[in-house]
C-alpha cells in the first residue's frame, strides 16, 4: 500500500506553541494554538499557507491520478446541458450550462399559449425561441475568485429581477434590481443582506435579511423599490440571540410569513400581501419546545392555514385553523402517528402535497382537503429519494417531482393528479455508457450496543462481485456519515463516486442517530447529552462492515463534513485502529471552544444542538469528553487524516481544522491540512473548480485503500 510519507519533499510545518489558558467550572484546558484566531495576521496566514505547501509536497504523486478523475467527472457530464423549465406566469423559466464556462446561465422562454404545461424540450446547442437571457453567473463572477448566488427571483408581471451575489464566500450578499426589458440595473444596491430576499406579488417591493454581530439572520426590512436603502422600514427584528429569522410569500401570494426558529422552537408571524407595513401578527406565540410551520389556502371559500407542529406530537401532526383566528379552535386533520415523521406541507389552490418519513425514506402523498385523506406516491426501488420543487404555480395541474437512488441518476417529473400519471421530463445524463443494472445498492442493519438497530446504505458494482462474497476477500470502502440537525443523508446518485466504484471501492452510508432518517426520536437520540450515540453508531456500523466481510480496517476509510466533520474527529479519537483514513471536510473539531464563546458566529443558536458549556457544567464536561481537539490521545496510532478547510468560511472557523491538525502532529499522527484561502463553508465556487475539487479529495482516498494505481472499469 502506498504511503507518501516516504517521499515527501517538506518537512510537516510545525508551528510555535503559545500556550492560552480558557477556565470554566473548576476546569482548566490549556490550549497550544488559540493563537490561530487572528485571521488576518500574517503569521497565521504563513502558517495556512505552508500547510498548502506541505499538503501539496505530500500528494504530489498523485497530481496524474487527480487528472484522471477530474476527467472522468468531466468525461461523465454534460457540460452543455438545460434544465427542465418550470412554468411561471407567462414564462418557462431554465438555466443552461455552457461547455467552459463555470457558472450556470439563468434564461426564460415564453409560453406557447396560457394553457400550456408541457415544458418545451430543450436541447444542447439548439436555439430555444424567444430565449431571454436573465443572468449569466459568469459574467456577474468575471474577476472574482469565488462567485455565490444568494437570491434569484422574478417579479410576478415578468419585469423585474431581483439577485443577491457574494465574492468573497462569507455568505453576505449584495441585492440588485434589474429591468428586464431594458437590461438596466436600477440604482436600489443594497449590501451585506443575508440570503433569500423576495419581491413582493405586486412587484413595488424587495424583502429582505440582515445578520448582526454572530453572523445570525435577525431583521427583515421593506424596501420600495425606487427609493434609498437607507430609507428602508425595518418590519421585524427578533433580539434572542437563540433565534433565526427568514421570510418569503405564501403560494397564494396572500401573506408574508416571518418565520422565527430555533433548533427546538419556532414563531411564525402574518402580514397581508397587500399591507406590508402592517404590523407583523403572531400565528401561535412561541412555546419552548413547540415547533410549527403553515400554509395558507382557500378551502370552501375560507382563509384557512393548515399548521404542522409537534406540540404533544412527537413526530409532528397536521391540524387546520381560521387565518383570521389561527389561535382559536384547531381541527386536527392528519393525527400524530409514532414512526411517520410529518415533515412538510405544500399548499396548491386544490389540493396539497404532503412530505413524510417512513421506515427510513421519504414519502410523497397527495393530500385532498375535502377527504383529509392521503395518496402516497409509490416507487419500485428500495431506496430512493423523492421530493417537490420548481411549483411556484397557485393552480397547476401537474406537481413537479424529483427523484432519484443510489444508482439511479436524479429524474425530474411531473405528476398528474387528476390521473396518477408520472411523466418524465428529465433524466440527468451521465456520459461513458453508464447503466444502473451495472450497479447495486442494498440496506442493511447494525446493532448497537444498547440494542438499536442502525441504518446502513452500501452501493458497489456488480462486476467486482458482492462485497461480503468470502473468495472475493475484504474490498476498500468508503464509509460517510453526518448525524446531526436531524438531517438526512438520502440515496442519491454521484458522479464522482463513479471514480470509487468502477475501482471497486464500496460506498457506504452509517444513518446514526442525530440525523432524521428514522423520525423525530432518531434526532433527538444523537443530540444534546446524548451526542456520543451519534459517534458510538458510526463505530458500531465500521465494525459491522468488518466483522460482515465488507472491508478491514486497513481497506476503510471514512468522510464527513461540517458536523460530520465533528464526527469524523470524534471517531478517530475513539476507534483510531478501525481506519485507515479520516476524510475531513470543514469540521467542526474544536466544538467545545466554539461553543463556548457567545460572540462567534452562530453559537448561542447552536446552544439547543449541543447544550450551553458556557452556563451548565455537566454540558461542559460532557462536551469536553467528546470534543475531538481536547480528546487526541497520546500513544495512540491514529489513520492518515485529511483535513479541507475555507479560510472565509462563516459556519466553521477555518480555525478548528488548523488547530486539530496541529495538534494531531504533536502525537505522531500523519495529518494534513488543505485552506482554500478564498472561499467559504461550501468550499470553492464554479463546476470545474468543483470537480477538481473533489477529484483532489478522492485521489487520496484511493491512494489510502491502495489503489492509487487501479484502473477505472469502463
Amino acid at each position: 500500500m502506498t504511503d507518501s510519507r516516504d517521499t515527501a519533499p517538506l518537512p510537516a510545518p510545525i508551528a510555535p506553541v503559545r500556550e492560552h489558558r480558557r477556565r470554566h467550572h473548576g476546569d482548566e484546558f490549556v490550549d497550544r494554538y488559540e493563537w490561530f484566531r487572528a485571521k488576518d495576521d500574517a503569521e497565521v496566514l504563513a502558517h495556512l499557507e505552508a500547510e498548502n505547501a506541505y499538503t501539496d509536497a505530500r500528494t504530489a504523486h498523485l497530481a496524474g491520478l487527480r487528472d484522471r478523475i477530474f476527467d472522468e467527472i468531466k468525461g461523465r457530464t454534460l457540460e452543455t446541458d438545460l434544465s427542465v423549465p418550470s412554468r411561471r406566469g407567462d414564462w418557462w423559466y431554465y438555466s443552461r450550462t455552457v461547455e467552459g464556462s463555470q457558472y450556470g446561465i439563468h434564461c426564460r422562454a415564453p409560453l406557447a399559449s396560457a394553457d400550456d404545461w408541457t415544458p418545451p424540450l430543450l436541447e444542447p446547442g439548439v436555439d430555444v425561441p424567444g430565449e431571454q437571457v436573465l443572468l449569466d453567473g459568469n459574467a456577474e463572477a468575471e474577476g472574482a475568485e469565488f462567485f455565490s448566488l444568494g437570491s434569484f427571483e422574478v417579479s410576478n408581471d415578468g419585469s423585474l429581477l431581483l439577485y443577491g451575489i457574494d465574492t468573497e464566500g462569507d455568505e453576505r450578499y449584495t441585492l440588485r434590481i434589474r429591468d428586464i426589458a431594458t437590461g438596466r440595473t436600477l440604482p436600489d444596491e443594497i449590501p451585506g443582506t443575508f440570503a433569500g430576499a423576495s419581491l413582493s406579488p405586486d412587484g413595488r417591493f424587495v424583502v429582505y435579511s440582515t445578520v448582526d454581530d454572530a453572523w445570525r439572520p435577525d431583521t427583515v426590512w421593506l424596501h420600495e423599490i425606487g427609493t434609498e436603502p437607507a430609507s428602508d422600514q425595518r418590519l421585524f427584528h427578533e433580539p434572542d440571540e437563540r433565534y433565526w429569522v427568514g421570510a418569503g410569500f405564501t403560494r397564494s401570494d396572500r401573506y408574508l410569513v416571518i418565520e422565527v426558529g430555533s433548533s427546538i422552537t419556532s414563531e411564525e408571524f402574518l402580514v397581508p400581501a397587500d399591507d406590508l407595513r402592517a404590523e407583523p401578527r403572531s400565528v401561535w406565540p412561541r412555546r419552548e419546545g413547540v415547533e410549527y410551520s403553515l400554509s395558507h389556502a382557500v378551502v370552501g371559500g375560507e382563509d384557512v392555514l393548515y399548521i404542522l407542529h409537534n406540540d404533544g406530537a412527537l413526530d409532528f401532526e397536521l391540524v387546520r385553523v381560521a387565518a383570521a383566528d389561527p389561535t382559536g379552535a384547531r381541527e386536527v386533520v392528519l393525527a400524530h402517528e409514532p414512526g411517520r415523521r410529518l415533515e412538510g406541507l405544500s399548499t396548491f389552490r386544490d389540493w396539497a402535497l404532503l412530505g413524510y418519513r417512513r421506515e427510513g425514506l421519504q414519502r410523497l402523498g397527495v393530500f385532498d382537503y375535502a377527504s383529509g385523506s392521503v395518496d402516497e406516491l409509490a416507487f419500485p426501488e428500495p431506496l430512493y429519494t423523492v421530493g417537490s420543487g420548481g411549483n411556484p404555480e397557485w393552480a397547476p395541474p401537474v406537481i413537479r417531482l424529483g427523484y432519484g437512488s443510489f444508482v439511479t441518476p436524479a429524474a425530474v417529473y411531473d405528476y398528474v393528479v387528476e390521473t396518477g400519471e408520472l411523466l418524465l421530463r428529465k433524466r440527468q445524463p451521465v456520459l461513458g455508457g453508464y447503466e444502473p443494472e451495472d450497479y447495486e445498492q442494498r440496506r442493511v442493519w447494525a446493532v448497537a450496543d444498547d440494542g438499536t438497530r442502525i441504518p446502513v446504505s452500501v452501493v458497489w458494482k456488480r462486476s467486482f462481485g458482492d462485497p461480503t462474497a468470502t473468495d472475493a476477500g475484504p474490498r476498500a470502502l468508503h464509509l460517510y456519515g453526518y448525524g446531526s440537525y436531524e438531517h438526512s443523508i438520502d440515496p442519491a446518485m454521484s458522479v464522482a463516486r463513479l471514480s470509487l466504484l468502477d475501482r471497486g471501492v464500496v460506498f457506504a452510508v452509517a444513518h446514526v442517530r442525530g440525523g432524521g432518517e428514522m423520525g423525530r426520536q432518531w434526532y433527538e437520540e444523537g443530540k444534546l447529552l446524548h451526542k456520543r450515540n451519534t459517534f458510538t453508531d458510526f463505530v458500531t456500523v465500521a465494525r459491522h462492515l468488518v466483522d460482515t466481510g465488507y472491508t478491514s480496517p486497513d481497506r476503510l476509510v471514512a468522510e464527513g463534513g461540517s458536523a460530520g466533520g465533528l464526527l469524523m474527529g470524534a471517531v478517530a479519537n475513539l476507534a483510531p485502529e478501525l481506519f485507515a483514513g479520516i476524510l475531513a471536510a470543514v469540521p467542526f473539531v474544536d466544538a467545545l471552544t466554539t461553543i463556548l464563546d457567545p460572540s462567534l458566529p452562530l453559537t448561542v443558536i447552536e446552544w439547543d444542538e449541543w447544550g450551553d458549556p458556557l452556563h451548565d457544567a455537566e454540558v461542559y464536561a460532557y462536551m469536553k469528553s467528546y470534543s475531538p481537539y481536547e480528546n487526541v490521545r497520546e500513544g495512540a496510532t491514529y489513520p492518515r487524516i485529511l483535513a479541507v478547510t475555507s479560510l472565509n468560511d462563516t459556519r466553521v472557523l477555518y480555525v478548528e481544522p488548523a488547530k486539530w491538525v496541529a495538534r494531531l502532529r504533536e502525537v505522531g499522527a500523519d495529518a494534513l491540512l488543505k485552506c482554500e484561502m478564498s472561499a467559504g463553508h461550501g468550499g470553492v465556487s464554479g463546476r470545474y473548480n468543483s470537480w477538481r475539487e473533489r477529484a483532489f479529495e478522492l485521489a487520496w482516498l484511493l491512494d489510502v485503500v491502495g489503489l492509487a494505481d487501479a484502473p477505472a472499469e469502463g
